[in-house]
Formats: structure tokens, C-alpha cells, sequence
């Protein structure tokens, strides 16, 4: 807004000096007419307002330099020089479309050349000229705006990509919170349990959600490190690329929801490779939320872990054969799932999930690969 004001005062400014050139340059041509005054007046003081109202203002300086060259008052100095009409075509380029600047150029060359010529110019110099000066104006407002159109282009890509980043951030802290922290209530529940008749296995319990929340806080400090606007100069400077987890650590996930007391088998089909950095993720965050839901839903059961590797689409599967606790099943529309859901389509993928016959529940995500994996 202050930027806005500021443009409207060197207008004003700007117009109040042209006018006063102008009415000095009638005066000094010994014309005494009172229209001449006016006219030379209109030729240059819309430019006050021709950031409000860009065509009007040419218009009407187009106007009065036409009336005034046809009127003969042009034989002696030309008040404005053409400036008006010149800063009028490029701020019609400027702020209105291609098409209103090209209705709008005809009419100023028009009124320019008819105000030449009243000066006593040759036709071919009337016409030459501010046609010349014209479509330099012209241009050099058409490459204004679309430069500024340019401008709000990649504006609106990076609050986009800002966006999405929070997006994605949000779903890491969802996931990475969810697993751990069940695992950790999990345990506890175990520890407080059988903490007088078992005291071996309360320590290990105990042991096995101190991991967790060690795992929690490293994995979260990760994130908030990316976050931060301030580094510390002194700092590890690997500390905010660190490897985000993936495939490869879903052996690590699987022994941790073992010691959480959920035995899981992880089974491989198809010639296993390395996934793109984006869809890695994504199939480690679903195994690890679709563990943590069994944790929490399915009662007394075990886990399966499926991963098939084919031609063009990997296929990740999460299943359990344990029967829903009194919270029951995760909806299909439950946050957990909608975020994996969100998450395979960011790359092209598709993600399904409900029970299964006769009992358990099941999580499918396919994701489409090339024969390399990209």
C-alpha cells in the first residue's frame, strides 16, 4: 500500500512539473488563447491519474494534442514535447493487455502525427515519428508486464512449493510421532504390567520405548533442523542432510515392531532394487503407519510385509490376521490412511485399504517404476 502512494505521488509530481513546461512553452510562443492554455494543460496533467486510469488519460491527452495541432497553435514551441502521449502508450502496455494497447496505438499515432504536422512538419516526418517513438513506448511497456506477470508466475510457485513443503513436513511429524509414541505407550503398558512378577522383561519393555523415544526425537530434530532459518556456523554441516529412512531400514522398522510384541515377516518377490528418494519414502511411511495401526487396532495378531517388485509398478502390502480391538479397525477415511493416500498420489501411485476375509486388515500401495527403478 505504501508502495502504491508512493507511485501516485511521483505521478503527481511528475504531471505538476510537465504542466508547468508546458504553460511556460504557450506562454513563450506569445499565444494568448485560453483554449491553447488548456489544451497544452491536457496534453500532460493526466498524467497524475494514468496508473488509475491509464486509457482514459491517453484518450484525453491523445485529444488535446490532436485539437491543438488542428487548431494551429502548434507554429511556435510544442508545449510537452509528446512526453504525455509517450509515458500515456507505455503505461497502457504496461498495465492493460496486448489487445487494449494495440486499439490504443492507432489513436495516439493518429493525434501525435496531427500534431506534428500543425507544427509544420513534412507528412512522412509526422507520421514517422510518433510512430517510431510510439512502438518503442509500446514495447518497452509490453516487456514491463510481462516481466511482472513472470514475477507473480514464480511467486505463486514458491508459496505453492512452500506449501506443499509444510504439507509434507506435517505428514513426517504425523507419521514419526504415531509410530513411536504407540510403540512407547505399548511398552510402558507392558512394563507397568508385569513390572512385580517379571522384572527382566519390564526392563527390556522399558528399554525397547526408551529406544523409541530416542528414535522420535532424533527423526524430529531432523525436521526442525530443516526448518531452521539461523544455522549455527559451527554446527555439523551434514546435520541437515541427513538420509531420510526408506526401504532399507524397513528390517530396522520390522525389529522394533517385533520387540513391541507384533511379530512381522517381511517378504520379498520380484528382483528387488533401489527406489527414487521420493517413492522410497513414501512406501517406508506407509509400512511404518500401517504397523503402527496394527499396533493399535488389531489386537493379538501378526504382520505381514509384502514387497513386489515388477516391471513398471512396485507393490507394497501391510496385512494383519488379528481381530479388531473395541476401537476397531482404522477407517478408510481416518486421517492415517487419507494422509498415505495423499501421499502415493503425489507420486502416481494408489493406495488402498479395508479389511480383509475373514478377519484382519490390509494396506496396498502401488507405486508405478521403470525397469531401473526410476
Amino acid at each position: 500500500m505504501r508502495m502504491v502512494r508512493q507511485a501516485v505521488l511521483v505521478d503527481a509530481v511528475l504531471a505538476a512539473v510537465l504542466t508547468a513546461l508546458a504553460v511556460d512553452s504557450v506562454v513563450r510562443s506569445g499565444t494568448d488563447s485560453r483554449l491553447a492554455h488548456l489544451l497544452a494543460v491536457l496534453m500532460v496533467a493526466p498524467v497524475a491519474v494514468r496508473q488509475r486510469a491509464p486509457v482514459l488519460a491517453t484518450g484525453i491527452m491523445g485529444g488535446a494534442m490532436a485539437a491543438y495541432g488542428l487548431l494551429g497553435y502548434s507554429n511556435g514551441e510544442i508545449p510537452g514535447n509528446g512526453i504525455g502521449m509517450t509515458i500515456g502508450m507505455l503505461t497502457v502496455a504496461t498495465l492493460r493487455p496486448r489487445r487494449v494497447a494495440a486499439l490504443t496505438f492507432a489513436p495516439t499515432v493518429v493525434a501525435t502525427a496531427a500534431y506534428l504536422a500543425g507544427a509544420g512538419f513534412g507528412i512522412w516526418s509526422s507520421l514517422t515519428l510518433p510512430t517510431v517513438l510510439l512502438l518503442v513506448a509500446w514495447g518497452l511497456g509490453d516487456s514491463t508486464r510481462r516481466w511482472g506477470q513472470r514475477t507473480q508466475q514464480l511467486a505463486a510457485r514458491a508459496a505453492q512449493a512452500v506449501a506443499d513443503e509444510r504439507v509434507r513436513i506435517a505428514r513426517e511429524l504425523h507419521d514419526i510421532v504415531t509410530h513411536h509414541m504407540s510403540v512407547v505407550s505399548l511398552q510402558a503398558g507392558v512394563a507397568q504390567y508385569v513390572l512385580d512378577t517379571d522384572p527382566r522383561t519390564a526392563r527390556s519393555a522399558i528399554g525397547a520405548a526408551g529406544d523409541a523415544g530416542r528414535q522420535a526425537l532424533a527423526e524430529m530434530r531432523r525436521l526442525l533442523d530443516v526448518l531452521r532459518v539461523d544455522h549455527d556456523p559451527h554446527s555439523d554441516p551434514e546435520s541437515d542432510y541427513r538420509a531420510q529412512p526408506g526401504l532399507a531400514d524397513l528390517d530396522r522398522l520390522a525389529d522394533q515392531t517385533r520387540t513391541a510384541g507384533l511379530p512381522v515377516d517381511v517378504v520379498v518377490t520380484g528382483r528387488a532394487r533401489p527406489l527414487p528418494p521420493g517413492p522410497d519414502l513414501c512406501a517406508y511411511r506407509v509400512a511404518q503407519e500401517s504397523l503402527t495401526n496394527i499396533l493399535k487396532h488389531a489386537g493379538p495378531a501378526t504382520a505381514r510385509i509384502g514387497l513386489d517388485y515388477g516391471e513398471r509398478t512396485f507393490t507394497l502390502t501391510v496385512s494383519d490376521d488379528g481381530t479388531p480391538s473395541s476401537t476397531g479397525h482404522p477407517s478408510p477415511d481416518s486421517h492415517g490412511i487419507r494422509g498415505m493416500r495423499e501421499r502415493a498420489e503425489l507420486y502416481g501411485g494408489v493406495l488402498t485399504a479395508g479389511p480383509r476375509d475373514p478377519r484382519g486388515f490390509a494396506v496396498t500401495l502401488r507405486l508405478p517404476i521403470t525397469q531401473d527403478g526410476s
